[in-house]
């Protein structure tokens, strides 16, 4: 049976450790929790469970945090978790078994991620895949019986453990204030790290946060050298900071060169909230229907789905066609239900 080190950054997690740590019964040989500086009495949950309780001087950055937890582990292998993740009874059966019969050729172990939308998580999937058990450490192999060459990808298995995010607030404000003071300092951000942001401001942002953003993803598109992926994103996160505003000028700007084609559905949804904005129920209309049909989402899953079908609502409401806005926020409804289901 593989031994299974538990490890943890925390702060300020009070209110959901020990809810975590109670669903994970049975699995840890060893638990070790880094704080990062509580304030709350997280600390006093965390000794309940384990010894191996650590002080990490928060420099924002969590990959810096999350290092040094694992630099503490022992065990064969390394499970990451957050204090706001549950595995209900079912899926810790699964892991049970997992634990009991995994091979020891495996070196990473991927698990189902339920996340939902009622905090405006940056992610943008309701259940994906992600890596979450690995090996601590990896040995290295040849493969082929001829022209040998070392084998550099690990071994991943999917497993059906499902891990349910739950989170008790809504981090998202948290959240968008660290990319701000990246921004601050300069950071240069990494291609994922820039989609992620955008995400998270396509979720959750507010008109301040589009406003300390903008010149970030101004400075994107103005970029010749940049991906069409990366041009279309920036725009879409430029497009929506500049409907928030009200400011045609720049949502004319941006959205323009994204519309040839098939534009992305954020694209689409941002004019339509503007135009909604100044009570044009039929312009509003046409760019939610085309959000619908002929768009694709380049960010966010729910500007194809659920977005436009609230929007449609709310041009029915401006109409005065309530009895038909109604229906369409059960559609909306049911779009979200559905992909929480399925995924997206």
């Amino acid at each position: 049976m593989a031994s299974i080190s538990v490890c943890m950054i925390v702060k300020d997690e009070e209110a959901v450790l020990a809810r975590c740590l109670d669903a994970l019964e049975g699995i840890p040989d060893e638990i070790i929790i880094v704080d990062t500086g509580s304030t709350d009495a997280t600390k006093d949950v965390a000794r309940r469970y384990t010894s191996k309780l650590y002080d990490f001087q928060w420099i924002d950055d969590f990959a810096a945090a999350r290092n040094f937890s694992l630099s503490k582990a022992a065990m064969d292998y390394i499970y990451v978790a957050d204090a706001d993740e549950v595995i209900d009874a079912e899926n810790l059966a699964r892991f049970k078994q997992l634990k009991e019969a995994l091979l020891p050729e495996v070196e990473v172990v991927e698990m189902a991620y339920a996340n939902k939308h009622d905090f405006k998580s940056t992610e943008n999937f309701e259940v994906e895949y992600r890596p979450k058990l690995f090996r601590r450490l990896r040995t290295f192999q040849f493969a082929d019986p001829i022209h040998e060459a070392l084998r550099t990808d690990p071994v991943v298995y999917r497993s059906n453990v499902v891990i349910e995010h739950r989170p008790a607030t809504d981090h998202s404000g948290r959240d968008l204030a660290h990319f701000a003071r990246l921004l601050a300092k300069g950071h240069q951000f990494s291609a994922r790290l820039e989609m992620m942001y955008a995400r998270e401001l396509m979720m959750a942002g507010k008109i301040k946060d589009f406003r300390i953003a903008a010149p970030y993803f101004e400075s994107v598109r103005g970029d010749t050298s940049v991906s069409p992926e990366r041009m279309r994103r920036a725009s879409c996160v430029l497009a929506r900071g500049a409907a928030l505003e009200k400011d045609v000028e720049t949502l004319l700007r941006v959205a323009a060169p994204e519309l040839v084609g098939s534009p992305p559905s954020e694209i689409c949804c941002a004019l339509g909230e503007y135009y909604l904005s100044r009570q044009e129920e039929q312009a509003a209309a046409d760019w939610f229907a085309a959000a619908l049909s002929g768009a694709s989402p380049e960010l966010v899953a729910i500007s194809a789905g659920s977005q436009p079908l609230r929007g449609l609502a709310g041009c029915l409401e401006l109409s005065g066609d309530l009895e038909q806005a109604r229906e369409y926020m059960q559609r909306a409804q049911q779009w979200d239900e559905e992909n929480l289901r399925q995924g997206v």
